[in-house]
Parts: structure tokens; C-alpha cells; sequence
């Protein structure tokens, strides 16, 4: 991150970046000074914005092969495209011959860093990496926020406000301007501000399913289910976060395995703190062989799906069906 700011401000860029991780609060605010600094959003002659998986290369060399416009630069900008993870075919061997005055600017929510186009960008240009954010920076930063609008928050009550909001920080950050003006006029975020404010995150209803599904009560896992469609979630958001969350359980079931506290736990894995807790009743529950089948299958719907052999929406069923005991 040094480096782009560095060359935000000595305005001198690179020919191609990587921006990628789960942050996507700090990854795209990021992305958007960089961008910006090089290429005005409003100079549509000198920038191109792609989002999406239907970017097409060869529209992105041939815009950047293109002389810029009464500018020094030519941008392009591409979002979210999988680029980095489907196998791109005319990228890589281009990052070795950008022109002079075109600058190439990738934001990936995931990348496979075994790919030819990540390594090649890695040879050619800048790669920062937008991880989680840890316990305390989150808390430190949140309590900023707070503090700019006039209202202070307790250590205790900015971890409990961070057990309800999860760690993405565009998420805190909403539930935080909630909190403002639910406590306009006054100086203290309190407790119950806190549950009248924030509502229930995705990750706690994928927790309470798979704690569901632990039970054998399979009613309620697909209940949650309903709820979480009722409330326009993608279905496959939904079988990618349950995967996640198998995944770190299957992680604290080893460390514990090893005679690891719950603190040691969240140092070595990088799981926050307050998920470790919640999440530590739950892996003594399962055997490490189940978590990892439950891995696995997660693994095998998702290409499932992606292959057109299932509908989305049934993979959730089946996963949840099949871990409990159908």
C-alpha cells in the first residue's frame, strides 16, 4: 500500500497493479485514488472501467495500445473480472509489452497466485494484497470513526459492536453512520445502541446453520436458509461462506488438536478472535475427518454449479441436508 500512495503522490506509475483480497473496503477505496490520480473518472476518452466476469483481453489491449487524448495516460480498470483465477490467455504474455503511456489496474476479490497472469504481473508491475483487517486495528479504526462524529465507545462495547458487524469494514462503517445518528445529540455508544442499530450479519446465520446442522436439526438449517434468500443473498455467496466457515473450523479443530488456547489459535490462523470463540464450541463437535468432507463437498457443489449439473439454490440444500445426516 506504501507504494501506491507513493506514487499517487510523486505521479509516477507503474505499468501494471494487483489489488486483491477480501477487504474490499480498502481494496476499492485504494483502487479508486490510484485510478483516479492517473485518469480523471470523467476523461471517458482516456479511461476504460470493466467490471465483471465478461471482460474480453483483447479489448483491453486494444485500449491500451491506443494513443491517449490530449493526456498523458491511458487507464484501464478492471473489477471483479476472474481473470486470475479462470486462466486468461492473451494477458500474460502482454504484461511484458505495456506501452509507455497505459496503465493496467486489476481489483480481485480472489486471485490464484499459481496462475500465469498473476506471476506475470508480479514480474511486470505492483502486487499489494488487502487481507482482513486484524481485532484491533478494526477496533482502533471504528473508534476513530466514532470519535470524529463526537460519541466515545468502550474497549468492551467496540468488540461486541465487531462480534455483531464482522470484520468487513464497509459493513462496519455503515453500521457505524447508523450508530451516529441513532445518537445524535449525545456523547456514548452504548450496548443496547448497539443491538437496536445492527442487524444480523450473513455470517451469523451461516454460524447458526452449521450449529444447526451440528444438532442434527435440519428444519432450522434450512429455515436460515430461506431467511438469508428472503433477504436477496446470491446462493452461491451463501455456499462460498459456508465453505469458508467449514474451513475454519476444520483449522481450529488441528490447532486445538495441538494444544493451542483460543488466543494462540486466532494468532496462528489470522481468524479473529470473537469468530475463534464462537466457532471453538462448534469444531469439538465434529471429527476432523467430517470437516473435511464438508470441505470437500463444498469444493465439488461449487463446480457443480459452475458446470451447469445442479441449480445453485439445490446446492445449498444438499450441502446442508447432507451434513446433517440425509
Amino acid at each position: 500500500m506504501k507504494r501506491i500512495k507513493n506514487d499517487i503522490d510523486n505521479k509516477t506509475f507503474g505499468r501494471v497493479y494487483l489489488l486483491y483480497g477480501p477487504e474490499s473496503y480498502l481494496r476499492l477505496l485504494y483502487t479508486k485514488h490510484l485510478c483516479d490520480a492517473i485518469v480523471p473518472e470523467t476523461d471517458t476518452m482516456n479511461r476504460l472501467n470493466l467490471d465483471g466476469d465478461k471482460v474480453r483481453e483483447s479489448e483491453v489491449i486494444d485500449f491500451a495500445e491506443t494513443l491517449p487524448f490530449f493526456a498523458d495516460h491511458r487507464l484501464i480498470r478492471i473489477k471483479d473480472s476472474g481473470l486470475l483465477k479462470s486462466g486468461a490467455e492473451l494477458l500474460p504474455d502482454y504484461m511484458k509489452n505495456i506501452p509507455d503511456h497505459a496503465v493496467i489496474v486489476f481489483s480481485e476479490t480472489e486471485v490464484d497466485k499459481r496462475s500465469r497472469l498473476f506471476k506475470a504481473i508480479k514480474n511486470a508491475g505492483y502486487i499489494s494484497e488487502f487481507a482482513e483487517q486484524k481485532e484491533a486495528a478494526l477496533m482502533k479504526w471504528g473508534a476513530g470513526l466514532l470519535g470524529k462524529s463526537g460519541l466515545r465507545i468502550s474497549a468492551n462495547n467496540m468488540r461486541y459492536l465487531l462480534s455483531r458487524t464482522g470484520p468487513d469494514m464497509s459493513h462496519l462503517s455503515l453500521e457505524i453512520d447508523k450508530l451516529v445518528n441513532y445518537c445524535h445529540g449525545r456523547t456514548a455508544v452504548e450496548r443496547d445502541d448497539i443491538e437496536a442499530v445492527t442487524g444480523t450479519q450473513i455470517e451469523s446465520h451461516i454460524f447458526d446453520m452449521i450449529e444447526a446442522v451440528t444438532t442434527g436439526n435440519k428444519k432450522k438449517a434450512l429455515d436460515l436458509y430461506a431467511d438469508l434468500l428472503a433477504l436477496k443473498e446470491p446462493p452461491m455467496r451463501i455456499l462460498y461462506l459456508i465453505g469458508r466457515q467449514y474451513n475454519q473450523l476444520l483449522i481450529i479443530k488441528e490447532l486445538l488438536a495441538e494444544g493451542n488456547s483460543p488466543p494462540l489459535i486466532a494468532q496462528k490462523s489470522g481468524i479473529h478472535p470473537y469468530a475463534v470463540q464462537k466457532l471453538t464450541g462448534i469444531a469439538r463437535n465434529f471429527s476432523r475427518n467430517d470437516l473435511q468432507k464438508s470441505v470437500n463437498a463444498c469444493v465439488a457443489m461449487e463446480e457443480a454449479v459452475k458446470t451447469g449439473q445442479i441449480g445453485d439454490r439445490l446446492s445449498v440444500e444438499l450441502i446442508l441436508l447432507g451434513a446433517a445426516g440425509e
